[in-house]
């Protein structure tokens, strides 16, 4: 591999308030890729706005973070609403932050659902084909960040709607090659999670939490910024690539 998207959940505050380390300004010179919350989960109107800002001004692509509406549970908690409801929630989102980077002569790059509800449409087959629908309806140019193998993944490529797929830095898998879901991350060492990513990156290889060792494929790395410690990973995780010889580049750019 010789390059590959770093991205991250950036913009996460609300009002006064900000989660993880509140680094998000020193976060986004060092990735290639922002997704930026976009009010329902974490975010308002201000701190989207600067966060398009700081994209721009580091060169970092943006793409919208829409999530359940549940500001309390930041958006790690199960919302039931139909499907049709759901999507008309994303698609409200993805507007938002259209306007937001259109204010800053931005386009946005990609889509990443959040935390509930990606697990959700990675998985629910009637929300995510409605989802693909209507995505590559109103939008078929934004790029969707998936799990690698879901349903939501095939959805994608049955309909030739352009995927990224991630692979989780900062969480652990299952021997299915899935995320293991938690609401809360302790302090991971950055040398540990930088040599997992390598790792990944030289032989498509991740060790599971059962210690099994299962293949994985992927287009992008995330780290996410509300964990503890999330600068000195992304730091790490960044100087390991680039001595690596690993080039750190947002998918719009790869092939240019």
């Amino acid at each position: 591999m010789l390059s590959v998207d770093v991205n991250s959940d950036i913009g996460e505050g609300f009002g006064h308030w900000s989660v993880g380390d509140n680094a998000d300004a020193q976060i986004i010179p060092l990735i290639s890729s922002a997704n930026i919350a976009t009010g329902f989960h974490a975010g308002d109107p201000s701190t989207m706005y600067t966060t398009v800002e700081l994209a721009k001004k580091h060169g970092v692509s943006v793409g919208a973070h829409p999530g359940y509406r549940d500001l309390l549970g930041f958006g790690r908690r199960h919302i039931h609403t139909s499907a049709p409801e759901l999507i008309h929630d994303i698609i409200y989102q993805v507007g938002a932050l259209r306007e937001m980077a259109s204010a800053h002569e931005m386009t946005l790059q990609h889509i990443k659902p959040h935390g509930a509800l990606y697990m959700h449409l990675a998985n629910d087959y009637e929300a995510a084909n409605l989802f693909i629908h209507q995505l590559h309806r109103l939008a078929p140019e934004l790029i969707l960040y998936v799990m690698h193998g879901s349903p939501l993944h095939q959805l994608a490529l049955d309909k030739g709607h352009s995927v990224i797929c991630e692979f989780y830095a900062d969480r652990e898998y299952d021997q299915s090659g899935s995320i293991v879901f938690t609401r809360k991350t302790g302090m991971l060492d950055p040398n540990q999670v930088a040599n997992k990513i390598l790792k990944a990156c030289r032989e498509n290889k991740v060790t599971t939490i059962d210690n099994q060792e299962i293949s994985v494929q992927f287009d992008s790395i995330c780290i996410h910024s509300d964990a503890p410690g999330a600068l000195a990973l992304v730091q790490v995780v960044r100087q390991t690539l680039e001595q690596a010889g690993i080039s750190i580049q947002a998918p719009n750019r790869m092939n240019n």
